[in-house]
Order: C-alpha cells, then structure tokens, then sequence
C-alpha cells in the first residue's frame, strides 16, 4: 500500500515578489482568517514565519480600523 504525502504548501508573497502584505487590503488578508474570524496557522496557510507574523499584525490593524470584523456570526 502507498502513502501519500500532502504537497507542503508555498508561500504566496516568495512566490510573487509583486505581493505585499498590506492592512488595507482586506481582500487578501481574508485569505489568511478562518470563517470565525481567527487568523489561521501557518501550517494551513504555508506561510514562513516572518510573513505569518507580518500577516497576523496587518490583521490585527484591519480588525482595529474595522475593515476586517472581529468575528464573524
């Protein structure tokens, strides 16, 4: 019997210079939050650790200035 491995995931913003992780952009920091509003972990979303901890502190700010909620009902 063969065991299949899960491809790892790759980093979005290593793959595409052109990406910037940004509080504004609630579009695709929406990508990054689960459907309770809680950021997801970097094992689900394949992130390195420098971009997780940009990408959770840009969530944190749009959750702030309300362009991203809190949680989500």
């Amino acid at each position: 019997m063969q065991l299949f491995r899960r491809r790892k995931k790759l980093d979005p913003f290593l793959e595409d210079p052109s990406l910037t992780v940004d509080y504004k952009d609630a579009a695709m920091l929406s990508r990054f939050v689960s459907e309770r509003g809680r950021i997801l972990s970097r094992r689900l979303t394949g992130l390195s650790a420098y971009n997780q901890r940009k990408v959770a502190k840009a969530i944190k700010r749009a959750q702030h200035l309300g362009l991203l909620p809190f949680a989500n009902s």
